[in-house]
């Protein structure tokens, strides 16, 4: 009996990108798979019509159908491999399709090359600020592995609600919100593989009811995983927000989060600075971790500065109380350097999008 399509589909998870080192089908490269008989073909789209690994792709690929039909006791096929070429990036070819998300105006990723730099901090400070500057405002906790939305928006005792088969958002300091640390054990550790973060990143985003957006902040997981690759293929991004930390460490990783948003095809927004500085209870500010080394790195790589938030005993306070809108009520500087973040935010994203608008213009042309 031959293979059926889902099988080879299934074998073909095998089959990584020798540049990128995920599977085809994750990145979308596998774009058909017909079976006739013992002929099995495939077709499989590169980013590039001169790909210099398309040989390997092919050999991994006949391998990987031919130990599938082995397993499954069927004969072996001949497999015929049919290679197209699109050289836009992932996030281009989501512009040009079906918007999953349409009543949402702008969709914000804030990303890191590390963790705990703040990030999740940075996210939902942003959201809550946007939306007291009069926006509507989603914020989506996509950090699969490590959620920190509901302490930090105080959701523990706010029960969850679904109408049919889609999640209504919590409706918190102003903002809708959603987050799969309310949708599972608190205490369990998820320990899934790229395609279970996929799938659950997918559901979090496209079945929350989420109504029309000004913005929707979509707080990403440390690092340059699955996630922030299926979001850039699920949602058409207008750009990424940057968290770094002034310390030359942090920065390294920065640029690895900021080359990964360009080779997706995703506009930086900017850079915000976390933990810049310290004010003592003596007046006298402090730059712990050397203040302005993340500016400086955005002036290099020639990306917006949007701003930069102090180590503060509210701001930490108010994050593990989930009292966001405190943060504003707690220190006339602290206060003035969020509103700075969101207004620099807001600005860049503007041009952003006046940009994307520009870009592709209407032109009819008569005879």
């Amino acid at each position: 009996m031959p293979l059926t399509a889902e099988q080879i589909t299934a074998a073909m998870r095998t089959v990584k990108d020798p540049d990128i080192g995920k599977d085809l089908v994750t990145l979308g490269m596998l774009k058909d798979v017909s079976v006739a008989g013992d002929d099995v073909t495939v077709g499989i789209e590169l980013t590039t019509p001169a790909c210099p690994m398309k040989d390997k792709i092919r050999g991994d690929t006949e391998a990987a159908i031919a130990a599938a039909a082995r397993s499954a006791g069927a004969a072996p096929p001949r497999v015929h491999v049919n290679f197209t070429a699109d050289v836009r990036k992932a996030n281009d070819k989501v512009k040009d399709g079906h918007n999953p998300l349409p009543l949402v105006r702008n969709v914000i990723a804030v990303g890191a090359g590390k963790g705990g730099v703040g990030k999740s901090t940075v996210s939902v400070n942003l959201a809550v600020g946007l939306a007291r500057f009069g926006a509507s405002v989603g914020y989506l906790d996509g950090d699969i592995y490590g959620p920190s939305g509901p302490t930090m928006l105080g959701l523990d005792d706010v029960p969850t609600a679904a109408r049919g088969s889609m999640l209504l958002p919590f409706e918190v300091h102003g903002i809708k919100a959603m987050t799969i640390g309310k949708l599972v054990d608190p205490d369990k550790a998820l320990v899934w593989r790229g395609p279970m973060a996929h799938g659950a990143f997918k559901q979090l985003a496209t079945q929350t009811e989420w109504g029309a957006l000004d913005y929707l902040v979509v707080d990403l997981p440390p690092g340059t995983g699955d996630v922030p690759l299926t979001l850039s293929q699920l949602l058409p991004l207008t750009g990424a927000v940057i968290v770094c930390t002034p310390q030359r460490v942090a920065q390294d990783d920065a640029r690895r989060a900021v080359r990964m948003f360009e080779q997706l095809g995703v506009p930086i927004l900017g850079v915000v600075e976390n933990m810049s500085y310290f004010i003592g209870n003596d007046g006298v500010t402090y730059d712990i971790f050397g203040r302005g080394g993340a500016e400086v790195m955005a002036q290099v790589m020639g990306l917006p500065f949007l701003g930069r938030l102090p180590i503060h005993m509210k701001l930490r306070t108010n994050s593990d109380e989930g009292t966001p809108l405190g943060n504003w009520d707690a220190d006339p500087t602290l206060a003035a350097e969020l509103d700075a973040i969101c207004q620099n935010t807001a600005a860049q994203v503007s041009m952003a999008a006046m940009h994307g608008r520009l870009q592709m213009p209407t032109i009819s042309v008569t005879g």
